[in-house]
This record gives structure tokens, C-alpha cells and sequence, in this order.
């Protein structure tokens, strides 16, 4: 009697801590969403926002400085240009350039940031490569587009912006490599 009543106490401990292994793993995606919305990374567009007809300030300009990095992905990534010189309010289109260097396809998810991090809440980006995964098949290069608008109440003492994407693999997506072993284990 004992024993069975032991292995039912391991039991509900084992229930217990899979049911908060779960919970908090389907609680990670609405904390990381508001990590990213308190700290100004991943700033996306929200859909909800009505969209304004901005006027553009030219009375001033703001660098835009892009830069593009990776993080375990076997890709080659970087800006189209380094760098671009806007008025506030004025639609922008700019491009990034990534190729696959494997023999397969790899799948990538690009994370944005801002420096500085006050900007994040100015930059509104309307199309971007940022905004799903991409999948380069082997060998494949691809020309990223992105659209952006810096809100005219972006504070004047910001004269540069410096957008950053960096790209990570997607856990999972990696297809088999076209060549296997001829016998397992080798």
C-alpha cells in the first residue's frame, strides 16, 4: 500500500510539473511580444492602427543607417546600400540582399532592432522580409524588400537611425542534405 501510494504522489508531481512546462511554454509567446514591444525590438506594424496621411517634414532629414547580420545561418546577408538620407513622413523603399550557400534549402526568420531604441516607436515599417520566414532554396539569392515611413514626431534631436536585421535559422526546416551515407553510421 506503501509503494502504490508512493508511485502516485511521482505521479501527480510529474502531472503537475508537465502541465507548468506547458503553460509556460504557451505563455513565452505573449511575454516574448511584450519583451519586444517594451524594449523596441521586432517593432511591427500593427494593422489595427489606423494609418495617417503624414505630411512630409522637410525641414529636416534623418540618416538611416542598415546594417544585417546572421546568426548560424549559411547564408551571405547585407544592405543594398548602407545607408539613406530621408525626410520624416516620406515613403522609403530600400532592399537587402541574402543568398543560400548550401546545397539545400534553409529557412531563416530576420529580427529587427533600432538604435537608437527611443526610434523603434517611429519607424513604421509597411512591407518587410521581417514580417515571415523566409525559405532560400540551394544556391539561391533573393532581393528583400523593405518599405518604411519614420513618423514625423520622431523627437529632432535623432538625426540617425540605424535599423538592424539579423537573420536566425528556423529550427526544424533544415531539408536532407542531397547526399546520404551509402551505410548507416557512416
Amino acid at each position: 500500500m506503501n509503494r502504490s501510494a508512493d508511485n502516485r504522489r511521482v505521479l501527480f508531481r510529474l502531472l503537475v510539473v508537465a502541465g507548468l512546462m506547458f503553460g509556460f511554454g504557451y505563455a513565452m509567446v505573449p511575454m516574448y511580444q511584450k519583451f519586444c514591444e517594451v524594449s523596441g525590438i521586432n517593432n511591427l506594424l500593427n494593422p489595427d492602427d489606423p494609418l495617417r496621411n503624414t505630411q512630409v517634414d522637410t525641414s529636416r532629414k534623418v540618416t538611416v543607417e542598415f546594417d544585417a547580420n546572421l546568426h548560424g545561418l549559411p547564408w551571405n546577408f547585407k544592405p543594398g546600400q548602407t545607408s539613406v538620407s530621408v525626410h520624416p513622413g516620406e515613403l522609403v523603399h530600400v532592399v537587402y540582399r541574402v543568398s543560400n550557400t548550401r546545397n539545400h534549402p534553409v529557412t531563416g526568420q530576420a529580427i529587427p532592432s533600432y538604435g537608437p531604441q527611443l526610434a523603434a516607436a517611429h519607424f513604421k515599417k509597411l512591407e518587410c522580409f521581417c514580417f515571415s520566414r523566409q525559405t532560400l532554396g540551394p544556391g539561391e539569392s533573393r532581393d528583400m524588400p523593405v518599405v518604411f515611413v519614420i513618423d514625423p514626431a520622431l523627437p529632432k534631436d535623432v538625426n540617425t537611425i540605424t535599423l538592424s536585421y539579423t537573420f536566425f535559422e528556423v529550427a526544424g526546416t533544415l531539408a536532407e542534405p542531397a547526399s546520404k551515407p551509402i551505410r548507416p553510421g557512416v
